[in-house]
């Protein structure tokens, strides 16, 4: 391994760009759940072939292994291991708490409204009719209730990562490579996790690993070939061809909901990429994501003067504090879902419900980092 990795992890864990970018996949990701929500259109998948979802688990890569990996060269690869396996029960432990609370909240909105709808369009017809079966196929993260799905992944992922990270530490290239070889068997074989009561994961972590370890991959290497990455952003050609590619996504992504515009593409074309398939993230996604990447660290570079600015502020936070920001969306996203279903679903009670939303999950964000800095000051011996 290069001398200066672990250097260069410690330089890169002060990036404000991963807090920014998780935030951003936060607040996605929670108007994205919300149904017929006019104000989901201005979200990430609106635009291209990928979504929230693919910068939640390439940001996700990234930050996790210069964390982990940084601990395994400073501490050696049991401590981070465990440290590694400490994160998962954590997520676990929060799915867990989730699935139960979200289910039943669910439940009992669709027993005390009239919007008995919302038992199947959220996925748990199954517990309403076996709640033990279904349960403990959720301890299993087998059962699939709506919106929870995301989570499901990033525990699968986090659970891979000791491996992954002694992989990239010792053999980067040949770990992304063998990443994508399992990517590509995924795809031919069918591979995926079964769920419960029937049909699949619905983020198939055979190939959703792919964008997480590159993500790791980019993190702990990019440093390396850094002239060149600046090199071939550099080239006018480069910079074009993302940028049309881009443009290609959003008029096929546009297609869809606008009459005039499908009108102009063949549909044995448009075919090919809509709807889009989640599942298992198709090659064209990850080529989206991977220009949009390319184009933003050029324009958002690691010490952007506005990182730091009052307007970016709620966002990194709710970047910092990702998980408490994630499970609260959930609950909101089903809150503000509810409420426009049960009342004036104008466009201005779209807009109040999902400026609410962001607001209580930023406040959630803050009020998380302010307890951790309590009990930080009371484990130092400072007045709590």
């Amino acid at each position: 391994m290069n001398p200066t990795t672990n250097a260069e992890i410690a330089a890169r864990n002060g990036d404000l760009r991963i807090a920014l970018l998780l935030g951003i996949a936060n607040w996605f990701l929670f108007l994205d759940h919300i149904p017929h929500n006019a104000v989901g259109m201005l979200t990430l998948r609106n635009f291209g072939f990928s979504g929230a979802t693919d910068l939640f688990v390439f940001v996700g890569g990234y930050a996790a292994t210069l964390i982990y990996a940084g601990m395994a060269r400073e501490r050696g690869f049991l401590v981070a291991a465990t440290r590694i396996f400490k994160r998962v029960w954590q997520l676990y432990a929060a799915y867990i708490v989730l699935f139960v609370f979200y289910v039943e909240l669910i439940s009992y909105a669709a027993s005390r409204t009239a919007a008995p709808e919302i038992i199947s369009e959220f996925n748990i017809t199954g517990f309403i009719d076996h709640p033990i079966r279904t349960l403990i196929y959720g301890l299993f993260l087998q059962a699939k209730p709506l919106n929870l799905d995301v989570l499901q992944l990033v525990i699968a992922l986090m659970a891979s990562l000791p491996i992954i990270i002694v992989g990239l530490l010792w053999l980067p290239n040949l770990t992304l490579a063998a990443s994508a070889a399992l990517y590509v068997a995924a795809h031919t074989l069918d591979w995926n996790l079964a769920a419960y009561p029937d049909g699949r994961w619905y983020f198939n972590p055979f190939c959703w690993q792919f964008l997480f370890v590159m993500g790791g991959w980019f993190g702990l290497i990019s440093k390396r070939y850094a002239r060149v990455i600046r090199a071939m952003q550099a080239v006018p050609a480069l910079r074009a061809a993302a940028l049309l590619y881009l443009l290609f996504a959003l008029t096929i992504v546009a297609s869809g909901n606008i009459p005039i515009l499908a009108e102009l593409i063949p549909v044995s074309f448009a075919d090919v990429f809509l709807p889009d398939d989640k599942e298992s993230v198709e090659p064209y996604r990850i080529l989206h994501f991977l220009a949009l990447a390319f184009l933003f660290t050029l324009l958002v570079p690691r010490g952007w003067i506005h990182l730091r600015s009052v307007i970016l502020q709620p966002i990194i936070k709710c970047g910092e504090e990702w998980l408490a920001v994630f499970c609260s969306g959930v609950f909101l996203s089903f809150a503000a879902h509810f409420i426009l279903i049960t009342g004036p679903n104008a466009l201005a009670m779209q807009v109040l419900v999902s400026v609410a939303g962001i607001a209580a999950m930023t406040g959630v964000a803050y009020y998380v980092s302010w307890s951790k800095h309590q009990d930080y000051k009371s484990a130092v011996g400072a007045p709590s």
